[in-house]
């Protein structure tokens, strides 16, 4: 049980509605992943990670708070900062703009993008939202019944002539 933890702990994820527990603050949420890998930390170090992490997501100060008190563009950056709270070489993203004004999305966007290079991870973006695609993919793979349809740069993707890739481009704009 223990290797699969450790195998976890290299893989973030951010869960589309976030997946905030209600009844827990911002900074109980955030430690979930680490409560859950059973390492040891001191107080100290887990208050210093949270505070990293939640900088690192443009949210500090907001430890306290409940869910219910955060807007959903703050909800989806507090789930981000737990994604990030193990330190992990993967990011899993579902669905991360959906629900967001153009503006906010715009934000988790750029934000998506700026951490990976920061923090040299690899993020792997599950999206409809072709908008999204172009703004933070540097390889994309599109599916189509269950199989890999097409693998190749996001410009190739949105340019192409194929039948099924333009109807599926057309239902999403």
């Amino acid at each position: 049980m223990r290797e699969l933890y450790e195998l976890r702990s290299n893989f973030g994820f951010l869960f589309q509605s976030s997946a905030l527990f209600d009844s827990m603050t911002v900074e109980e949420n955030i430690l979930l992943p680490l409560i859950e890998s059973r390492k040891s930390y001191t107080n100290e170090e887990l208050n210093k990670k949270v505070d990293e992490k939640l900088e690192l997501v443009g949210m500090s100060g907001v430890q306290m708070l409940k869910p219910a008190e955060l807007s959903g563009g703050m909800k989806k950056r507090v789930g981000l900062a737990r994604a990030l709270i193990t330190d992990p070489d993967y990011i899993f993203y579902d669905e991360p703009t959906t629900g967001l004004d153009p503006i906010m999305s715009d934000s988790i966007d750029e934000l998506i993008k700026e951490l990976t290079d920061k923090l040299n991870v690899t993020s792997i973006v599950v999206t409809h939202d072709m908008y999204s695609v172009k703004n933070v993919a540097h390889q994309v793979a599109m599916m189509h019944e269950g199989k890999i349809y097409f693998v190749g740069d996001p410009n190739d993707l949105l340019n192409s002539e194929d039948f099924t890739i333009r109807e599926f481009i057309q239902r999403t704009e």
